[in-house]
This record gives structure tokens, C-alpha cells and sequence, in this order.
């Protein structure tokens, strides 16, 4: 046999003998809606991912969290960006979910997100109980900030109608109502400092909100996907002393199918790349293994366990 024809029929022979790490060679990775930095950050992870394994082809599209998680489960894509506290939804087949998402594998926490509540310095709000008979201003039903204020009025035993008044704004008309006094209580999920909240300090004192023990210890028991984070005294204008708040991941998941050495090059690439991906969320800056490994309440992937073990994070 000719050496060219031999070389064809290992090559053949090979393809048979695993074709998983074939099929793996092309991907699809769903990102964010357009405007939002999970479509540079999905940039950079395909020209990195690309770049650390030979033949890998990778094609970005636009998604949102939960449409995400459910394109990598009904196996629409491969990988994709995901919130920690909606991944675990999917997992225990909570609404909006239609079932138990089974496919779905953690690669790595990103970057954290904070569930902030905002009080005008002078409604004497000091803990979310004291919401009670406020007006209080939160974003379009649906988004992860309206959902959390709902569920946390719910755990200090109130909701939406013990409030004077509750309303659903973008972050710009919820700050123009807070700096009018039309709203008393601003609640927001998204990462720190937040340039509206920076906005409305410019013009009001306010009072950064804590999360109590007792609301955060309930709301892990229904969800492990939250974790209480803590915001450091300074990150917002007279805010004297670090303040703990709800926080949850933007993280990565994988189709559970991927072969092991694919998402173990995959998360090592992560690793070793965070300062560029920091250039294009700041929020990332610093990132380490040990926090890529946090449980969130997803199932890792074997490919970064492996990692993450090798990297003494696990």
C-alpha cells in the first residue's frame, strides 16, 4: 500500500474509532443579546478556543441566558454563556424552563453579579422588610433584577401590594424617577459599580441595602445557584463600610457529550487567558481557578475537573 493511501486509512480508521473529538471539531456557541458583553466576550473565546485546538471551527450566535442553557440540552449548540441562579432553574426544571434540563455541564464561572437594592439616604430603608409601603422601582418583568426583588419582598414576608407603589423601568428612567423622589427604593442586578446607580449618587445620597443572613440562607436553600457576595466599603460615594449582597455567576456551560481532553483544553485556555478577557469586562479582572471552581450547583464537566485538579482549585 502506497504511503499517501496507508495515511488515508489510519486517518479513516481514527475518524471510526472516535467520533465524538470529530464531531467536536465543529461548534456553535451562543452568546448575548446584541449590545451586551457577552457578544465580544464569545469573540474572543472562539479566536482563543480556535487558535488552542487544531481544526476546532467555531460559530457564534446571539442568545440569553436561559435560551442558551436550553440550546446546549436540545443540542442546538455546544457551549454558551449562562446566569448561575437560572442554569440551576433549568436543572430542577423550575419555570421557565418546559423540563429538567440533562445535558447541560459547568466549564467555568466568570464574573460575579450583584442583586442591588438602592434607597435614597433619607426613606430610612436599612433592610428589605423595610421596603414595606415604599415605592420602589425595578426592571421590565422577567429580567433577573424584577425576579429577585419579587422573591426576596416574598421571604421578609411582603409582596409587590405592600408597596406604596412598584414600578418597571430601564435603568435610566428608574434612576430619573429616583433622582425626581418619585421612587424611593431602586433594585438592579448587574455587576459593580453600576453607572446608574454611580448616575444617581451624583445627584442623591443613598444608602446601599444589605441582604440579611436569614433571607440569603432561605433563598440558597431554594436555589444554590445565589451566593451571598460583598461589596467593598468605597465602591459607591459614601459608602462607608463593605455591605453584603445576593449575588450570582455569569458562567460557562458545555453540552455534558463534549469529549474530556476538548473541554479540559477549553477551560486551561480560559485560565490562561483572563487579563485579555478582562480588557473587555473589567469585571473579570483577577479571575482565578479556584474561583472558575465554585460550586454554583451545575454539574462540572470531567474535562474541567481534570483542569481544575491539575490546577490545585478542586
Amino acid at each position: 500500500m502506497k504511503a499517501s493511501h496507508l495515511a488515508s486509512a489510519l486517518a479513516i480508521a481514527v475518524a471510526a474509532a472516535f467520533p465524538s473529538v470529530s464531531s467536536a471539531q465543529q461548534m456553535t456557541l451562543m452568546t448575548g443579546p446584541q449590545g451586551g458583553v457577552w457578544v465580544p466576550l464569545g469573540g474572543q473565546l472562539k479566536s482563543m478556543w480556535e487558535k488552542a485546538i487544531p481544526g476546532l471551527n467555531i460559530t457564534a450566535t446571539p442568545g440569553a441566558g436561559i435560551a442558551n442553557v436550553r440550546g446546549v440540552d436540545e443540542g442546538k449548540a455546544q457551549v454558551g454563556f449562562g446566569n448561575s441562579s437560572t442554569t440551576v432553574d433549568g436543572i430542577a426544571g423550575n419555570a421557565p424552563y418546559p423540563k429538567k434540563i440533562t445535558k447541560v455541564c459547568q466549564m467555568a464561572n466568570l464574573y460575579p453579579q450583584y442583586f442591588q437594592v438602592i434607597a435614597l439616604a433619607d426613606a430610612k430603608v436599612n433592610t428589605f422588610a423595610d421596603m414595606k409601603g415604599k415605592s420602589v422601582v425595578t426592571q421590565p418583568k422577567g429580567n433577573t433584577g424584577e425576579l429577585l426583588t419579587d422573591l426576596t419582598l416574598k421571604l421578609n414576608g411582603l409582596n409587590y401590594q405592600a408597596l406604596s407603589k412598584i414600578n418597571f423601568q430601564s435603568y435610566t428612567d428608574a434612576v430619573s424617577m429616583m433622582k425626581d423622589g418619585h421612587a424611593q427604593v431602586f433594585t438592579l442586578g448587574t455587576t459593580i459599580p453600576a453607572s446608574s446607580v454611580m448616575d444617581l449618587a451624583s445627584a442623591r445620597d443613598i444608602k446601599v441595602v444589605p441582604v440579611d443572613d436569614k433571607t440569603m440562607a432561605e433563598l440558597r436553600k431554594q436555589n444554590p445557584g445565589y451566593q451571598k457576595l460583598i461589596v467593598k466599603a468605597g465602591t459607591y460615594p459614601k459608602q462607608t463600610a463593605d455591605v453584603p449582597m445576593i449575588g450570582y455567576s455569569a458562567h460557562l456551560v458545555v453540552s455534558c457529550d463534549l469529549p474530556e481532553q476538548t473541554v479540559y483544553t477549553m477551560t486551561k485556555t480560559v485560565a490562561a487567558n483572563i487579563s485579555d478577557m478582562a480588557s473587555v469586562n473589567k469585571a473579570m479582572a483577577g479571575l482565578t481557578p479556584k474561583e472558575m471552581a465554585a460550586d454554583i450547583g451545575v454539574p462540572f464537566h470531567p474535562g474541567a475537573i481534570k483542569f481544575y485538579k491539575e490546577a490545585g482549585a478542586m
